[in-house]
């Protein structure tokens, strides 16, 4: 963000002063006093002289440098609204110290921009400014830059929430007056404009402690009269980088030496207020530069598409732009230079780049398309513009969705040739941009571009250091020295000041944040209830076997609590004992009434079920066993809260109540948290802080301030001053123990502390609480208080060891239960006492108007129930008629489905008696099918012992005819006729047809015909057995089909029916065969026989 302001704003610091951002500096140096610091000037302003190149060599200058001493109460204040001019010191003890003659020495200015050589009193009059008596116009100038005071001491600074507020600022100054060992001798430097800054300046080194613009100065006070801090007096100013993050811190100082006055001091910070200087500061920097610097603009747009396909400028917040992803942009970037004597022309753009992030190397800059560039219509602005795909992969993270409250830093760099320059110029310019969807729309925004100022440093060369070109030419040719922006240059002037109290510690101690408070700095969001994770590890063996021993011996005997239980539990129960060690501690290990009763009430409805289910979600949001909505824990939970408000009708439900249940629900099942839940409330006396309008809570508040008036009474008188009492801060404390803000390793470790020792505990823990952060609230008014307690308490404690600390110092402190029954009976007695003092009107009065209030509320209650009795009389007569409506439904479907029983059960009849038909037909089938099948097998017999005897017949036959075919060839070997008709192999040779017929055997050939016409009615035989299997699978094939729909028509007798059937098949197939062999044996038998007739 810029740390620049326009004249507009500078104007208007006459009516309300202008909060600029940005945080002053502080370097603690050496303590020195006035005529040491007269003396050094002195000498070094005569050695300037001295040198005829020194620049202050020429006329003397006078410089006022006032110390003059008043003990009286002048306060400046500089409300909103206040305009400068009519500021008016009226006290007349102030006028009376303004009267005394002011020192003036005549000296030489050591300071570039201090020239105090003008007159003011006439100018001032022509502005009404009213001056103090005794001031005379050498002392302040309107036109000089700066006054100087000495005699001036730093007291330290401290955070404020209320700039402009006396009251907090005259706090502050007492306890700093008081209690500052840090205080810093200075020399204080007030400028006389608006746009000038106050300097403290180190006595005896002269060189600059801090530095606080004016425009970023809201308010002026000094001390009270009559008091040790009449002579204080205090400013208070801004820091941050935005208005929305902005710190106010209150500068204190003392004037300890007699010439110095405070109403001098407040009426120069006045006159500054009022003066605004006439030149621009970029003017008056500028002489400051030199020949060879030279001043740019460089303004920064950026430009989308827009749904009519023309590119728009972006809209921008607060130096901001907000962008949209996946849109194309164009970047259009002018550079002018500021009027000098000398003008550097640009003449072309080498490259312009792009990188997401501040601060980046030229090799993470991405080089984008130029789409133009040339000289823009006023002759002195040079314009370049560049068409940027954001999907590029190299600017990923500024195309994507920013979440909320969050920004993206981006760098565009120009590289330009400038004429007289050998290399390119780099102008880095740094903005902000928010990514948005791709079809946000935004409305109220500006479009202005995004200017920034550099200062271009640049020294001449000689020709012969480059080339004999630029001698032709005439040109003087620069090389550049540096490039800076005026934004790095002023943060690069503004760091963060340190509190006195911490200047003792090293740089390294504050340096940077630790990782833990980087990753946890949430600005002023209050700490999440159920925050904190909770570490099971235990490093000390020791504990673990010291809670192993006492809980061997507890457990033997539960009534007796073992002694050692106290010390352990301060030291913090394990984390996986706690469940258990807190069950013994509140007694309901073996509460069976109590369990069953927790049954019986979630099952009860509850009139405050509506106020539970509206709390559950805020109830330990940060914790991922209570954060789903819906999910186990909230159930958990609802059943708890819902089951106490029906068990204790009195208390009903508050939502303290459910804290500390979902405390205990991380520990142990719900039945078991409902019992320790009650202990506490009954046993421990919690629930006597709900009862009866709160007048326990009220007794434990006035327990607490009492304490806190012993222990803390500075603290206790600094609440009393703030009208702060106890129950603006401590309620939640009391009501939930602790366990609404803290984090959860904390406020476990209180719960073990509270079962063990009761509920002193909470005092102790308050004490420890306030004690920790005494000087943080001492420092800070009401509404501080109050946002100290609400945000950042809970926050120092979100480091384990910062809460041990903590709890170690409150077991240190001794809160004795006689010192709270004697604050009782206090309490008591000072109620009676109220109550006599109170005018019996006044009683009767209030008392009227409590009966009143509880007659509205009754009659608001009779109200929501007869509206709720109406409601409900109406949703039950919808019930009753929807009811009556869907019986009617039923009674007709209940009538169809009857006459659909009766259809059945005719249809069941008709089907049994055709299944007893078709019983009675299959069985008849059955029997014909097993006379069949026994006659076949007869017929198979017999064929098979005819095949038999016909295959032993021919084998025999063959046999024979082997024989005799070999008698036959020996026959015809020996026969010397017949020998030639056999060949050499034994085969018969061919001869003549009547030859072999007459000489064949007739019996022989008569035999070969038998053989042929067996064969041939063997493969008859065979031919007939071949038709038979086929016709045999094809009856298979429809036995199987009547098998399938059997099966689908799911009949038992069926499917037996149909096996039957199956096998009686099989079996006639069988009989076929041996029949069909018994009819070949038959006629094998039939033709022996003929032959043997033969």
């Amino acid at each position: 963000m810029e740390d620049t302001v326009s004249h507009s704003s500078v104007d208007s610091a006459l009516d309300e002063f202008v909060l600029v951002n940005a945080e002053p500096r502080l370097h603690i140096a050496g303590n020195g006093g006035f005529g040491e610091l007269e003396q050094k000037l002195s000498e070094l302003l005569s050695d300037d002289f001295n040198n005829p190149n020194s620049v202050l060599s020429g006329p003397p200058v006078r410089m006022s440098i006032l110390s003059t001493g008043t003990e009286k109460s002048v306060a400046t204040c500089l409300e909103n609204g206040t305009k400068t001019e009519d500021v008016v010191i009226a006290d007349s003890d102030a006028k009376k110290d303004l009267e005394k003659e002011t020192p003036v020495v005549e000296t030489k200015n050591s300071f570039n921009n201090m020239n105090v050589d003008a007159k003011i009193s006439d100018e001032a009059k022509a502005q009404n400014l009213i001056l103090p008596d005794g001031m005379t116009s050498s002392q302040i100038d309107l036109g000089c830059d700066c006054t100087i005071f000495t005699g001036v001491t730093y007291l330290g600074s401290a955070a404020v929430n209320a700039p402009r507020s006396e009251a907090e600022i005259n706090r502050n100054m007492a306890v700093f007056n008081d209690q500052s060992k840090m205080a810093i001798p200075v020399v204080l430097s007030v400028p006389n404009h608006s746009e000038g800054i106050v300097y403290l300046i180190d006595p005896n080194t002269d060189m600059e402690i801090s530095r606080y613009p004016i425009l970023r100065i809201l308010f002026c006070a000094r001390g009270p009269a009559d008091t040790s801090e009449h002579r204080c007096f205090a400013f208070t100013s801004s820091h941050g980088e935005s208005a929305e993050s902005a710190i106010f811190q209150c500068h204190l100082f003392r004037c300890d030496g007699q010439e110095v006055n405070v109403a001098k001091i407040l009426f120069s910070f006045a006159a500054a207020f009022q003066h605004v200087p006439k030149s621009p500061s970029v003017a008056s920097e500028s002489s400051v530069i030199g020949d060879h610097s030279f001043n740019f603009s460089v303004a920064l747009e950026f430009k989308e598409v827009d749904a009519k396909g023309n590119f728009v400028a972006c809209p921008k917040d607060k130096n901001v732009f907000k962008l949209r992803c996946n849109v194309e942009k164009k970047i259009c970037i002018v550079v002018t230079q500021s009027n000098q004597s000398r003008e550097l022309k640009i003449e072309r753009c080498f490259g312009l780049l792009i990188s997401p992030g501040r601060n980046v190397k030229d090799s993470d800059m991405h080089l984008i398309d130029m789409v133009s560039m040339g000289v823009g219509s006023d002759q002195r602005s040079y314009v370049i513009s560049a068409n940027w795909d954001p999907t590029d992969p190299s600017t990923k993270i500024l195309n994507t969705e920013t979440p909320k409250d969050t920004r993206v830093f981006l760098t565009v760099a120009v590289d330009l040739v400038v004429e007289g320059i050998q290399e390119p110029v780099r102008f880095l310019v740094e903005t902000r941009a928010k990514i948005f969807p791709t079809s946000e729309r935004f409305w109220y925004f500006t479009t202005r571009p995004h200017i920034e100022q550099f200062i271009l440093k640049l020294k001449e060369v000689s020709c012969e250091d480059i080339n004999l070109s630029a001698s032709k030419n005439q040109m003087p040719q620069y090389e550049v020295v540096s490039i800076e922006s005026r934004t790095e240059l002023e943060r690069k002037k503004n760091f963060s000041l340190s509190f006195p109290t911490m200047a003792s510690s090293t740089p390294s101690d504050r340096g940077s944040p630790t990782e833990g408070e980087a990753e946890e700095s949430d600005g002023d969001e209050p700490l999440q209830s159920g925050s904190g994770v909770v570490s099971k590890d235990v490093m000390d063996e020791n504990l673990l076997d010291s809670w192993r021993d006492v809980m061997g011996r507890w457990h033997q005997n539960l009534k007796q609590r073992p002694k050692q239980v106290q010390s352990l539990a301060r030291k913090g129960i394990p984390e996986a004992l706690r469940g258990e060690v807190w069950q013994l501690l509140a007694g309901c290990t073996d509460d069976a009434d109590m369990l069953d009763a927790y049954r019986i009430l979630i099952a009860k409805d509850s009139p405050a079920e509506p106020v539970i289910m509206r709390d559950i979600n805020r109830i330990f949001p940060a914790n991922d066993y209570f954060r789903e909505s819906g999910g186990l824990g909230q159930d958990a939970l609802f059943k708890i809260s819902k089951a106490y408000s029906v068990y204790d009708e009195e208390i009903n439900y508050c939502q303290g109540v459910s804290f500390l249940a979902a405390s205990l629900l991380l520990h142990m099942p719900e039945e078991q948290a409902f019992c320790v839940l009650v202990k506490i409330m009954f046993e421990y006396g919690l629930r006597d802080l709900f009862k009866q309008n709160f007048e326990g809570l009220h007794l434990k508040f006035y327990q607490l301030e009492r304490l806190m008036q012993e222990h803390l009474p500075d603290l206790f008188d600094h609440f009393m001053d703030l009208g702060l009492e106890a129950h603006m801060y401590a309620s939640q404390w009391f009501l939930t123990l602790f366990t609404a803000k803290f984090p959860l390793f904390m406020v476990f470790h209180i719960l073990d502390l509270f079962l063990s020792d009761g509920i002193e505990t909470i005092f102790i823990i308050a004490l420890a609480l306030l004690k920790t952060s005494r000087k943080d609230l001492l420092a800070l008014d009401f509404e501080g208080v109050l946002k100290y307690f609400r945000v950042q308490l809970p926050k120092k404690y979100r480091a384990e060891d910062a809460s041990k600390e903590l709890l170690q110092l409150a077991i240190s402190l001794k809160v004795s239960s006689k010192r709270l029954k004697k604050f009782e009976k206090d309490y008591v007695a000072l109620k009676e006492a109220q109550l006599q003092q109170e005018d019996p009107v006044d009683r009767l009065q209030r008392e009227n108007k409590r009966l009143l209030e509880a007659n509205m509320r009754l009659e608001q209650e009779n109200d929501d129930l007869a509206h709720e009795l109406v409601t409900s009389k109406i949703t039950l007569r919808r019930d009753l008629d929807e009811s009556e409506d869907r019986c009617d439904v039923l009674n007709k479907e209940l009538l169809q489905t009857k006459a659909q029983l009766l259809d059945t059960e005719d249809e069941m009849k008709r089907l049994e008696l055709e299944s007893q038909q078709l019983k009675e037909v299959c069985r008849r089938e059955l029997d014909r099918a097993e006379a069949e099948s026994v006659r076949n097998q007869a017929i198979t017999l017999d064929y098979k012992q005819i095949c038999s005897q016909l295959s032993e017949r021919l084998e025999k036959q063959q046999v024979a005819h082997k024989e005799e075919l070999v008698r036959m060839k020996s026959l015809l070997e020996n026969c010397d006729s017949c020998s030639k008709l056999v060949a050499p192999d034994g085969r018969l040779k061919t001869i003549g047809v009547e030859h072999l017929t007459s000489n064949i055997d007739p019996n022989l050939l008569e035999k070969e015909s038998v053989i042929r016409e067996l064969e041939l009615e063997l493969a008859q035989t065979k031919l007939a057995l071949v038709e038979a299997e086929c016709k045999n699978q094809d009856l298979v094939h429809q036995l199987n089909s009547a098998i399938v729909e059997l099966q689908t028509s799911k009949s038992t007798w069926f499917q037996k029916t149909l096996t039957s059937i199956k096998e009686a098949t099989a079996k006639s197939k069988d009989n076929n065969k041996e029949g069909r062999e018994k009819d070949n044996n038959k006629e094998g038998r039939e033709m022996s026989r003929k032959d043997s007739f033969n």
